[in-house]
């Protein structure tokens, strides 16, 4: 079997205005904060004497590439975003930023989800990427209107109950 992986499809670059400023925050911190940091340690491990045996350069090696390799991506990426500032004309449908509660039509079950940029998801704060199933299938729904979604417990009805866009902040 051969290392060889097919590259997974592009995500949207699109992103809000907080998530743009999060990711530059990010990559500053990285770049001017930690990287100094670990650089430092891995030189005293190095000083240490026999690297085949010292935990401490082995951590800080793996450490610094963890590091590299999310600095090139934030480098790459950034560039490639499209900060989507303003709120739609109509507010009573799902567009990109908006926040939005769905009611489950079988069970009865309400829940509340923002549309965000794929790099700015946060399952905690039920922030979804604009490219997740649920998402792509409420896109220009507008209130009490009823929709399907492809979920991995398999296809489910939803019916629009608010949507509000939040200011920027």
């Amino acid at each position: 079997m051969s290392r060889w992986r097919p590259p997974p499809p592009r995500s949207t670059a699109i992103i809000t205005r907080t998530g743009f400023d999060a990711l530059k925050a990010e990559l500053d911190h990285l770049w001017r904060e930690l990287r100094p940091e670990v650089v430092k340690a891995l030189a005293a491990a190095a000083a240490e004497g026999d690297r085949s045996e010292n935990a401490e350069y082995t951590y800080r090696k793996k450490q610094l590439g963890e590091i590299d390799r999310r600095v090139r991506y934030l480098s790459k990426r950034i560039p490639s975003l499209k900060v989507a500032e303003g709120v739609p004309a109509d507010r009573e449908a799902v567009f990109f930023g908006a926040r939005f509660e769905i009611e489950n039509v079988d069970t009865g079950e309400t829940q509340t989800y923002r549309v965000v940029g794929p790099d700015e998801t946060d399952a905690k704060k039920g922030w979804i990427s604009i490219d997740s199933p649920l998402a792509r299938a409420a896109l220009k729904k507008r209130i009490d209107e009823e929709f399907e979604a492809e979920l991995p417990g398999g296809r489910t009805r939803f019916v629009v109950v608010a949507v509000e866009y939040l200011p920027a902040v």
